[in-house]
């Protein structure tokens, strides 16, 4: 079992001269065996929430729950977790095969021949049994990463707690370690509490993905839920690469408008909007949903800027007015800097937000499809 429940968890820093809220009354549910990421920017307040889970910060007011019991007052010792660090935190001094059985060492009655063993198991399913004897210093960053993982995973413990564990890996090596992480997580199935900055490992690699700014929880759900219908325009903004284009809007009571084109809605959409009763509202379409269409009742003439071709789609660059804004568009489509296209955002698939507070009124449609039918015919 490895249920881990995170109730109305407040964080605080300082004293009564100035107070830092690092966490605000943070509430996630996370299943037995899931592998949920905590993704947003620096000072969001994700690692925090981990320290926390792990018993390394104390809890301002809150409760952490383990299989239905405490865990919010025990030392980190006794929570049954394993902990695996941004910087690897290996003893230099120490090999491979001391390193990953250190813990067991500190915190266990197990035997040296238990603890050898368990080690040895471990770095065999690793692809790491040759590098037992060699010490952190001679190992590449890769090497002393599967280092790290295997001394979390020779505790066998309820919850794995991972803190930015490859952000000092290469892109390439950063590339193969996430699937790696993955195979080994699901493999395992243990629960994982995994955290990063960076919103491609979060799409990539989490069941569920929560997403937090200034402390506060803004949207937890599935890589697509988080991408597609995002709760308001943060999470909008911060989930996907490039970046979600937001325009700016007055809401006529007919139309959207725009300080150089107007937007007319579908009547189901209008509808949405006046029930919001808002009139500043934020026009919102990813990169990969802008179309170039002459023949759109909403199509608008735009100059290119730059290009950036990456041979599968080419990224356009373009203003609307003040603001700059990107399409995604097939690699094998010809477009250079200067030219004159029609582009159009498909009604489907814009969101519209408030634009003073910034939450979701209306999203593009998004209907998951069934799951490929795997079966092989032999």
């Amino acid at each position: 079992m490895g249920e881990l429940n995170i109730n109305h968890l407040t964080k605080v820093f300082g004293d009564d001269d100035g107070e830092i809220v690092a966490v605000d009354d943070l509430d996630i549910a996370i299943e037995d065996g899931e592998f949920l990421v905590l993704v947003g920017p620096s000072g969001c307040g994700k690692s925090t929430t981990l320290r926390c889970v792990a018993g390394l910060e104390s809890v301002t007011s809150g409760n952490i729950i383990l299989d239905d019991e405490s865990v919010t007052n025990r030392k980190p010792k006794d929570r049954n977790m394993a902990m695996v660090f941004q910087n690897y935190a290996l003893y230099p001094h120490m090999t491979a095969q001391e390193n990953m059985g250190f813990g067991l060492k500190m915190t266990t009655n197990l035997s040296k021949a238990e603890i050898n063993q368990r080690v040895e198991d471990t770095a065999k399913m690793m692809g790491i049994s040759e590098l037992l004897d060699d010490r952190p210093g001679n190992l590449s960053g890769g090497q002393q990463q599967r280092v790290a993982l295997g001394r979390a995973i020779v505790r066998e413990p309820e919850v794995f707690l991972m803190d930015e564990p490859l952000s000092n890996l290469d892109a390439k090596l950063r590339t193969q370690m996430r699937t790696e992480l993955q195979e080994l997580q699901q493999h395992l199935d243990v629960t994982t509490i995994y955290v990063t900055h960076d919103q491609t490992e979060a799409m990539t690699m989490g069941d569920r993905i929560a997403v937090l700014n200034r402390g506060e929880l803004q949207q937890i759900g599935t890589p697509l839920e988080c991408y597609h219908q995002p709760n308001n325009r943060f999470v909008a903004g911060f989930i996907g690469s490039p970046s979600m284009n937001f325009l700016a809007m007055r809401w006529t009571g007919q139309t959207l408008e725009h300080t150089t084109f107007e937007y007319h809605l579908s009547e189901q959409t209008m509808q949405q909007v006046r029930d919001m009763g808002v009139e500043q509202v934020t026009l919102g379409i990813r990169p990969e949903d802008i179309q170039p269409e002459a023949n759109d009742p909403n199509a608008i003439t735009i100059t290119v800027n730059v290009t950036e071709p990456l041979g599968d789609m080419t990224y356009v660059y373009f203003d609307i007015g003040d603001t700059a804004c990107t399409a995604s568009v097939p690699g094998d489509l010809s477009i250079s800097e200067g030219d004159r296209l029609s582009v159009t955002f498909p009604q489907d698939r814009i969101h519209i937000f408030d634009g003073n507070t910034g939450k979701v009124i209306t999203n593009r449609t998004f209907r998951p499809t069934d799951k490929a039918n795997q079966s092989v015919n032999t």
